[in-house]
């Protein structure tokens, strides 16, 4: 995670709590005058439209005070959805036994995009089955990973 990214974590973790949500995690995407803020919220009986606006205007309070972001964004807030985002340690800890897909920044075994059945986390490290091989890989070379949801 960036450190724009981890201030921004800190800095909003505490608003979305106070409104009985869990910040699951969030993306700040460059892309000039286009730049998106997206956080994904989360809560045990499941997050509604409402959710979403309140969080946002929540959020968009503090960002004005605080003016982490020097440049024009848009703020979008999202439930993190079946396909959820996956952040952190103990969010892939959650997930052992499932499969999921991450995007590395440094390839792992030849390959930038990997889909397999998270067996462990250790510290900071990863461990996946993919096709039958156990890949270890640090979160810090992982740049997305998203569950795969099953249906």
């Amino acid at each position: 995670m960036a450190t724009l990214e981890r201030k921004l974590v800190e800095m909003l973790k505490a608003p979305v709590e106070a409104l009985g949500h869990e910040l699951w995690g969030l993306e700040y995407i460059q892309a000039g005058k286009h730049s998106i803020l997206r956080l994904y919220i989360d809560n045990e009986k499941g997050i509604f439209i409402e959710d979403c606006a309140e969080t946002s205007r929540q959020v968009s309070a503090v960002m004005d005070v605080e003016d982490p972001i020097s440049t024009e964004y848009t703020l979008e807030v999202s439930s993190p959805g079946v396909d959820r985002p996956l952040f952190t340690a103990e969010q892939y800890q959650l997930y052992i036994g499932e499969t999921v897909k991450v995007q590395v920044t440094m390839p792992v075994a030849g390959s930038r995009n990997l889909k397999g059945t998270v067996i462990g986390v250790e510290g900071q490290m990863l461990t996946l089955s993919v096709d039958g091989n156990e890949l270890i890989i640090a979160l810090d070379n992982i740049r997305k990973g998203n569950l795969i949801a099953k249906f």
